[in-house]
C-alpha cells in the first residue's frame, strides 16, 4: 500500500513503504577494532503537565529502555550529552538524575558508558568568572565519578563566553584534567550544533582553536583519553587525528563523513561518539562487526548508505537533529509517542519529518514497517494529510 507524503516543494507524491526488515540481530557484545558510543535521546514524559519552569518530566522506564537497546548491539552509551537535550529542555539536576540512573543500568548490562560534564547550572545571560565556570565543571564532575562514569568534558556556553584569550581554557581546563580520577574525554562542538560556541578554544580560526586543544592535551600526557570533535569538516578531523599524542584516541562527530572517517586510512582512523548512531545502531554495530573480522569493504557496504539520512537528519539547523532522532524511534516502536521535552517536536517541518521517514525506511530500519507506515499516516492526519 502507498502512502502520501510532502516534499520540500509543498507537494504530495506517493510513496510506496517496504514490506519487511533487514535489521541484523544484536550480537551482545562490543566490536573491538574501533570504539562506538550513540549519543542517546531522552524520551519525555508525554502525560505530565510540567508548569513553566518546573523541572523538565522524563519518562525513565523509557529513556533507560533506549539505552538498554545501544548495550544489547554492543555499542557504548554517551550519556547526558546535547543529544540527550541538554541546554535545550533537560536541565542540570535532571541531568545529573540521568547519570545516575544510566551509570546503574549500565554496570547491570555490563555496558560502556561516557557521561557529560558541563556548566548548565550557571544562569543563562550574565558572563560569569572563569572561576564560577571552573567550579560548575567541578560540581557535575564529581556527580559523574560518584556514579562510576568515564566524564566527557562538554564545550560549555559559559566558558565561550568568559574566555578572552586562549590560555583561559587552558587555566580552565589543566586543573579539570588533574582532578579527574579517570582520563577524560575532550568535546569540540561546531557552531553549526551550538552558536554560543563559536570561537571555543579561543579562536574562530580551527586551525589556532587546534592549537589550544593541542597544547592542552601535551601539558597532561595520560590525562586525556580522547578529543571528540563535531565540525562536520572531515579534512579538519583528519588533520588533528594525526597530530594527537600516542594513547589520544579522535572519536569522531562528524554526521557527515562517519564511515570514512572511522575506516580510516594508512595514517589512522577515527573512534566514534555520534548521534547518528542511535538510530542507526543495528547497522552500525553490523559494520563495526565486519571491520573486526577485516572486511574493509562490508563496513562500507553497510555505513555508507545511510550518510544520506543522516545528513538529512543534521541539515541546518543542525541543532534540531534531535527531532528527527525521536520521530524515528517513535515509527520504529522504541518509545509510544512522539514528543520531546520543551515541545522541540515542532522543531523540524512535516516535509523534513516525511523525507526522514522515506530514507529510514528505504534502509530497512523499521523493525516492523507496516507499524512505522500506520504511525506515519497518523502524523500526517494531524496535518491534515490523508496518507
Amino acid at each position: 500500500m502507498s502512502i502520501r507524503l510532502p516534499d520540500a516543494a509543498g507537494r504530495l507524491r506517493t510513496y510506496e513503504p517496504r514490506a519487511d526488515a533487514v535489521l541484523p540481530a544484536p550480537r551482545g557484545r562490543a566490536p573491538v577494532s574501533r570504539t562506538a558510543f550513540a549519543a542517546a535521546h531522552v524520551v519525555a514524559d508525554r502525560l505530565a503537565a510540567p508548569d513553566p519552569g518546573a523541572p523538565p518530566a522524563v519518562d525513565w522506564d523509557a529513556t533507560l529502555a533506549v539505552r538498554r537497546r545501544l548495550w544489547a548491539y554492543g555499542l557504548g552509551v554517551a550519556e547526558a550529552m546535547d543529544t540527550a537535550q541538554r541546554g535545550a529542555g533537560l536541565d542540570w539536576p535532571a541531568a545529573a538524575e540521568l547519570i545516575r540512573r544510566s551509570s546503574a543500568e549500565a554496570r547491570a548490562a555490563g555496558g560502556a558508558i561516557v557521561c557529560g560534564v558541563g556548566t548548565d547550572q550557571l544562569a543563562a545571560g550574565p558572563v560569569h568568572s572563569l572561576a564560577a565556570v571552573r567550579r560548575a565543571y567541578e560540581e557535575q564532575l564529581a556527580v559523574v565519578e560518584e556514579a562510576g562514569a568515564r566524564p566527557v568534558l562538554l564545550a560549555s556556553r559559559a566558558l565561550a563566553a568568559a574566555a578572552r584569550v586562549p590560555d583561559d581554557y587552558l587555566g580552565v581546563y589543566g586543573p579539570l584534567l588533574r582532578r579527574s580520577s579517570r582520563p577524560v574525554i575532550l568535546h569540540w562542538l561546531g557552531p553549526m550544533f551550538d552558536p554560543a560556541l563559536t570561537g571555543y578554544w579561543g579562536s574562530a580560526d580551527p586551525e589556532r582553536a587546534a592549537e589550544t586543544l593541542l597544547t592542552l592535551i601535551a601539558e597532561h600526557p595520560g590525562r586525556v583519553d580522547g578529543v571528540k570533535i563535531s565540525l562536520l569538516d572531515a579534512g579538519r578531523e583528519i588533520a588533528l587525528r594525526r597530530r594527537l599524542p600516542a594513547g589520544a584516541r579522535l572519536y569522531t562527530g562528524d554526521d557527515f563523513h562517519y564511515p570514512e572517517l572511522i575506516a580510516g586510512d594508512g595514517e589512522g582512523f577515527s573512534h566514534a561518539l555520534l548521534g547518528a548512531f542511535g538510530p542507526l545502531a543495528p547497522r552500525a554495530a553490523e559494520a563495526l562487526h565486519a571491520l573486526d573480522a577485516g572486511d574493509a569493504a562490508a563496513f562500507r557496504a553497510l555505513l555508507d548508505p545511510t550518510v544520506a539520512l543522516s545528513r538529512h537528519l543534521f541539515e541546518p539547523p543542525t541543532r534540531h537533529y534531535k527531532t528527527g532522532v525521536v520521530l524515528l524511534a517513535w515509527l520504529a516502536g522504541h518509545q509510544p509517542h512522539f514528543s520531546m521535552l520543551g515541545g522541540l517536536q515542532s522543531a523540524r517541518s512535516l516535509p523534513h519529518l516525511a523525507r526522514a521517514y522515506e530514507l529510514a525506511d528505504g534502509l530497512g530500519l523499521f523493525p516492523d514497517p507496516a507499524a512505522a507506515e500506520a504511525r506515519m499516516r497518523a502524523l500526517l492526519a494531524v496535518y491534515g494529510i490523508d496518507g
